[in-house]
């Protein structure tokens, strides 16, 4: 049964969304077996290598530093906020315990995001179009290849996107409540967004969208209320990310909220060497190439405030070249054809995950605008939806984009890819029947 404020599920339908989870379980560990012990830059995931040995400098006594010159630009033994600090300790607390094991890191986060991504979406689909929908969407994420792959990858992909989904469904159970509404629902919407944050920094500028949304659709109730119940939500924001903040300021002298990789990216996103034509990856040593020698001198945090600037003097020297190039990532950004210049297994991957994907999400996109809805739908949590996946695609556009960084736009498109997909069968049972 299905509340506005909350989701119950029945005996039948919990069996079936169990095995979905357990399916997604297997399929992560498996992944994360195959990946194994060893941590290595294998395709599309080479920043583990990097998570690695900043979680055993940690994990030394060192600090948040390499022991050697490091990428994007950070000298042996000097600090890094380019990292996601909750990513790295999750690594050092685990190799602390394991006696360094990369594979248990990898088991241990296969079980949770094998658990946590079909059930969060499930929720998320089940408000948004109901019981059948929910199901389906639990079992489409938890056979999704580009999860199951990154789902054993020492990188915060697949936390991050639990995350994202956790975050989401906060709103929507909060919204759905109303005027009856627990201050821990607030408290709750606050820890995930500040979890989300903690493992990606982008995430942040989604933040304010979502409390709009949620102001708005809350708009009918006390204004006190809501104010009381915001800053109660930040409060738990705050508590999360500024003791970061002060790190940042002793370990630089200066102020960063949290990372230090926007201005990097910015930078050599939008660099002229692109031309109008956008170039997923360069070669590695092209990117330290391109940082002004006169830059070189400062520190992380400086760096990346210098990095930001040139880049935003990037777009207004050339305004023209800055849209075309925004407009040429999203070839790679929505790629889902094989390519030449990716091996066998990734083409199959691509093709067989998000090629599958965009067409049932397109259809179950197309069936929600026609208005084929199920009686319990909420209209509100799929524009919460659609707010979440045209930001985060327009963020990425406009700075740099990969293929991994679409995943969590994925997450929330296998709500409206389980819509297509039981519409289809809907309509082909129907067929049958009228035959």
């Amino acid at each position: 049964m299905t509340k506005r404020n909350d989701i119950q599920i029945p005996v039948r339908a919990g069996r079936v969304l169990g095995v979905a989870i357990a399916a997604g379980v297997a399929i992560r560990l498996a992944s994360a077996f195959a990946q194994g012990d060893v941590v290595e830059p294998l395709p599309a995931i080479h920043d583990q290598v990097s998570y690695d040995a900043l979680a055993r400098r940690v994990l030394d006594g060192f600090g948040f530093s390499f022991a050697t010159a490091h990428w994007p630009a950070t000298p042996a033994g000097e600090p890094t906020a380019h990292w996601s600090y909750l990513y790295t300790l999750y690594l050092s607390l685990v190799y602390a315990l394991t006696g360094g094991h990369a594979l248990a890191a990898r088991l241990l986060q296969a079980v949770a995001v094998g658990v946590l991504q079909p059930w969060l979406s499930w929720r998320l689909a089940n408000r948004a179009f109901g019981r059948t929908v929910g199901l389906t969407a639990a079992g489409i994420t938890a056979l999704y290849g580009y999860f199951a792959y990154y789902g054993g990858a020492l990188m915060t992909e697949s936390f991050f996107i639990a995350g994202v989904l956790w975050t989401l469904d906060s709103a929507c159970a909060l919204v759905a409540s109303g005027r009856e509404a627990k201050l821990r629902q607030w408290l709750t919407l606050g820890l995930a967004a500040a979890v989300t944050v903690l493992l990606r920094q982008v995430f942040l500028l989604f933040v304010p969208v979502l409390f709009l949304w949620v102001f708005w659709n809350l708009r009918h109730e006390s204004l006190v209320q809501l104010a009381k119940r915001t800053i109660a939500a930040g409060a738990v924001m705050a508590c999360l990310i500024l003791p970061w903040s002060v790190r940042n300021y002793f370990a630089f002298g200066q102020l960063a909220l949290l990372n230090t990789s926007a201005g990097f990216a910015f930078f050599w996103g939008n660099h002229p060497i692109y031309g109008n034509e956008f170039i997923p990856i360069l070669p590695e040593d092209v990117y330290g190439d391109l940082i002004p020698k006169e830059l070189l001198g400062l520190n992380e945090v400086q760096m990346e405030r210098a990095l930001l600037e040139r880049g935003m003097g990037f777009v207004k020297q050339d305004p023209v070249r800055y849209a075309m190039l925004s407009l040429s990532r999203a070839k790679e950004y929505f790629k889902f054809w094989p390519s030449s210049e990716s091996s066998l297994t990734a083409n199959i991957v691509r093709v067989g995950s998000f090629g599958l994907l965009l067409p049932l999400a397109l259809i179950g996109i197309g069936a929600e605008r026609l208005g084929r809805l199920a009686p319990q739908a909420d209209l509100r949590s799929i524009q919460l939806l659609y707010a979440f996946i045209l930001f985060y695609t327009l963020i990425h556009l406009l700075t740099w984009t990969l293929v991994r960084y679409r995943l969590p736009v994925d997450a929330v498109l296998a709500v409206f890819a389980a819509n297509g997909a039981v519409a289809l069968w809907q309509r082909f049972a129907g067929a049958n029947r009228a035959l």
